[in-house]
């Protein structure tokens, strides 16, 4: 098991049943069972997705926009695209009811769809795009705000707005300081976002 026992990236049998075990004793067991979930959801998300069907069993609603952000990446792990887009717009309904605890929906459903090319949702994309660009911090939010932007303008056929704005994506993942003193590395562009870069620097040439 992990040093803490609520952060497994394995799951087994003999984990399960420490777990729970742990789990019995705890005050706030929403808020272990959410964090598990989050740990295991890429790499288990069916597992993801049964700890976190327990937590909105739970009362404690406290943390509920973050819980289904972390069921959206089970979604997305298990290639359930629909089920991921419904998680992050159920984590914006939060989000607008509780304002004071904001997640990462407001970004990742735009970059979804534009990267997945989910015409359907494009107008929706665009309005969460315009609605929080005022929330963007580290320069993977830049970088995945213009690509989502440069990707539905590049399928709409607008070449100039596609271009400006896959030069500004591509920009911000070349940058190699967050702008925090204290945090140099954290939220930059990392390369899982490879072939996004490459789609991007087609789009600047063209």
């Amino acid at each position: 098991m992990s040093a803490d026992w609520f952060r497994n990236n394995a799951w087994n049998a003999s984990i399960e049943q420490a777990f729970d075990e742990k789990l019995r004793r705890a005050r706030r067991k929403e808020q272990y069972l959410r964090i598990q979930a989050s740990t295991l959801a890429r790499a288990h998300p069916d597992v993801a997705l049964r700890l976190l069907d327990r937590y909105f069993e739970l009362p404690n609603d406290f943390d509920h926009a973050q819980a289904h952000v972390d069921r959206a990446t089970a979604y997305l792990a298990l290639d359930r695209v629909a089920d991921a887009l419904g998680a992050y717009e159920d984590a914006l309904a939060r989000e607008s009811a509780f304002p004071k605890l904001k997640t990462e929906a407001y970004i990742a459903f735009p970059y979804l769809v534009a990267a997945r090319g989910i015409r359907e949702h494009y107008a929706r994309a665009l309005e969460l795009l315009l609605l929080h660009r005022s929330r963007l911090m580290f320069p993977v939010d830049h970088f995945r705000w213009h690509t989502a932007r440069a990707l539905i303008a590049g399928a709409a056929g607008e070449s100039g707005t596609a271009k400006a704005h896959s030069q500004q994506a591509l920009e911000a993942a070349a940058l190699e300081h967050s702008g925090f003193r204290y945090h140099p590395s954290v939220g930059l562009v990392t390369d899982q976002f490879g072939e996004t870069i490459k789609r991007l620097e087609a789009l600047r040439a063209a």
